[in-house]
């Protein structure tokens, strides 16, 4: 047996030693790469044997030895910082993933105490849990009968004081020019706030392209107050949902159903959804600092109802069957949602919010309010009786009168392209559909139409951009640069360019 440990150990040796050989020879030939000690030595004994000329390519040798060791220097500091940039990417994704299987096992966790909570409810009221729905349903017949079935008093109130309402048409004649001049004036006249004339023809031309708007910037520059002005311009004061960090899913908007009290606890959004199915007026719901909870948590269901595009379909499901006492535009416990309703979220981006995903984005009109309008003396200009069918014709006839040119969306296609291939990164049918609404409606508004499409692009494609590693793109930027100013014509994408200059800064 020793004889074979004896050949085991000689047998290993034979391997290894080659291996620390090999590892001796790289450190070895790194070492007399840079040992000057030899370089001056052979300098030394040559030195005299060299005639003038020769003492020339002798330096020319010395530079050419000094320049190929830079470059290794230099080529090894680049091999272990593009290493270091590799290696802080895999950390972050790897965080990213702990961050994102720790939320799941608390969303699980919460619907999970939910649950039990509502199991806890149910058997004190004497029911099991796990009976069957036909027995709920009797039960809650029973409390019917029993006088306790006005489940809904807010909705049921907004019945009665539209019990005999008819739709009035308030004859507005006003251009679509002439509604930004009027709400620009009003809200300077009667708020003391004032906006940039553009600035009012990017949000009336954000409210034609989608049904949600947000309005994002620094504090302090009048986010929540445009959207406020808004609503007092409407005769319909705007409805405040201040959004709290504890939000978690659509009943913080519509509300849920007390077990105990037998009765819905319906929200004042709920309230203004519910009472503009009556009217023929425009209403708007401001979600207040909406990313200091995560947006898809209480928003998702209104994003994917709103993005339908049979009106029809708008339909959200409150309880899962009828009372005989329910709300009259309340149909087998489903409410459909009014079309002349607009969500309007402002955001803050610090570190006490969320990031606002693609999936609410691609949905959205974002606008940014990052500068006050100057002060100016405006015509005294009272609050307006406007029909939400007259605004909605308007935005029609907008998009039909001011389509968007051939040759400008040839050139977005071409865009596009390149983004593509540069880039990585494609935008869908989604955002064309809203590209199409919007411009048109600001060029009516009285803009032009390049700069319609450079404010849409810059806020919604490159804002896809900061997904990316800024570090391995910042080269790639001056060609895009250099691109659009060829194919939109020199600085005539002012807004593109400063972003992609502001986010080359930043890598």
């Amino acid at each position: 047996m020793s004889t074979f440990f004896r050949f085991l150990y000689e047998f290993l040796l034979q391997f290894f030693s080659g291996f620390i050989t090999m590892i001796k020879g790289f450190f070895t030939g790194i070492a007399e790469i840079f040992t000057i000690k030899n370089y001056i030595s052979v300098i030394n004994f040559y030195k005299d044997d060299f005639t003038g000329p020769e003492w020339l390519f002798v330096v020319l040798a010395i530079l050419l030895v000094l320049i190929i060791s830079f470059a290794i220097i230099f080529l090894l500091y680049l091999l272990i910082k593009k290493y270091l940039r590799f290696r802080k990417t895999i950390v972050e994704q790897e965080n990213l993933l702990e961050e994102v299987a720790t939320l799941n096992n608390e969303v699980a966790t919460l619907m999970q105490e939910k649950q039990d909570i509502l199991a806890m409810k149910v058997s004190h009221l004497g029911i099991k849990p796990n009976e069957e729905d036909v027995e709920e349903e009797s039960s809650s017949a029973d409390a019917v009968a029993e006088g306790e079935g006005i489940r809904f008093p807010k909705l049921y109130s907004i019945d009665e004081e539209f019990a005999n309402y008819k739709i009035q048409n308030y004859g507005n004649n006003f251009s679509l020019p002439e509604l930004v001049e009027l709400f620009r004036n009003f809200a300077a006249s009667q708020l003391r706030l004032y906006y940039k004339t553009d600035m009012i023809r990017l949000f009336i031309s954000a409210l034609a392209s989608t049904k949600l708007v947000i309005l994002q910037g620094i504090s302090g520059t009048g986010k929540t107050s445009l959207a406020y002005a808004w609503g007092k311009f409407l005769k319909h004061d705007s409805c405040v949902a201040s959004v709290q960090p504890s939000w978690r899913d659509r009943t913080e908007l519509f509300g849920y159903f007390n077990e105990f009290t037998k009765k819905f606890n319906e929200t004042e959004v709920l309230k203004e959804i519910y009472q503009a199915g009556y009217t023929d007026e425009i209403y708007t719901v401001i979600l207040d600092e909406m990313n200091i909870s995560r947006v898809e948590y209480y928003f998702a269901e209104m994003l994917s109802i709103l993005e339908m595009p049979n009106r029809d379909e708008w339909i959200v499901e409150l309880v899962p069957s009828a009372w005989k006492s329910d709300p009259k535009r309340l149909i087998d416990g489903k409410l459909k949602i009014a079309e002349n309703v607009w969500y309007i979220g402002t955001i803050n981006n610090d570190d006490s919010t969320f990031m606002v995903t693609d999936k609410v984005y691609d949905r959205a009109m974002p606008l940014d309010i990052n500068d006050k309008g100057e002060v100016f003396t405006p015509e005294d200009v009272p609050a307006q009786d406007i029909n939400y069918s007259y605004v909605n014709n308007l935005f029609k006839q907008a998009i039909e009168d001011h389509a968007m040119s051939k040759e400008v969306l040839d050139k977005i296609e071409e865009m596009d392209n390149y983004v593509i291939q540069h880039f990585r990164i494609a935008f869908g049918n989604r955002i064309v559909m809203h590209m199409k609404k919007f411009v048109p409606v600001y060029v009516a508004c009285g803009g032009t139409e390049v700069s319609g499409v450079d404010y849409f692009i810059a806020r919604k494609i490159l804002r896809k951009f900061e997904q990316l590693n800024v570090a391995y793109i910042r080269d790639e930027i001056d060609g895009f640069v250099e691109f659009l100013n060829k194919t939109f014509g020199e600085n005539a994408m002012k807004e593109c360019i400063e972003y992609l200059l502001r986010l080359k800064k930043l890598a």
